[in-house]
């Protein structure tokens, strides 16, 4: 325990910082603070060593703040963005009807998942976290630019996947 007591002392600042960045709150980059530790105590055994401790503890946080951010969507209803809007097929007050519908906002986040990484985690932190492409690319060790492209592509094939599951019927 003494290692991992150590592991807290040199990296729970870093892991704070980091996530308090991503959620501008506190009280939650504690929370999110104390859950990495703990998940990362549950699973030290699959710490391979192939990156540094603050690299691994950072994966952790940010896997949980992603979590976070899916859970609390699911608990309130989320407009869909005019960043996504843009790109579907109708937008017309029925489109805005139909994604009140808890129904269709699971719809949506069902095309999300059918993403793959990095779009998908873009995504989230485009629309969810509200992070902005300079940020979403720092996090993700890419260009804004890159950010910005693959948010683009990911938009278009959701608009796809969403219009074939009849969202406008």
């Amino acid at each position: 325990m003494d290692c991992m007591d150590q592991v807290y002392k040199e990296h729970s600042r870093l892991i704070y910082r980091y996530l308090y960045s991503l959620c501008k709150n506190e009280h939650l980059a504690e929370e999110l603070t104390q859950e990495t530790f703990y998940r990362a105590i549950n699973s030290v055994d699959r710490f391979d060593g192939s990156c540094k401790v603050s690299t691994w503890m950072c994966s952790i946080a940010k896997h949980i703040w992603l979590k976070h951010i899916e859970k609390q969507s699911k608990n309130k209803n989320i407009p869909l963005t005019e960043e996504l809007a843009e790109v579907l097929p109708d937008k017309s007050q029925q489109l805005a009807e139909k994604l009140d519908n808890q129904e269709n906002r699971l719809m949506i986040f069902k095309a999300i998942k059918q993403l793959q990484n990095p779009a998908r985690e873009i995504v989230y932190l485009r629309l969810l976290g509200e992070l902005s492409f300079a940020d979403i690319g720092k996090l993700l060790d890419m260009s804004e630019n890159t950010a910005r492209v693959t948010f683009f592509r990911a938009k278009t094939k959701l608009a796809k996947i969403i219009g074939k599951e009849n969202l406008y019927d």
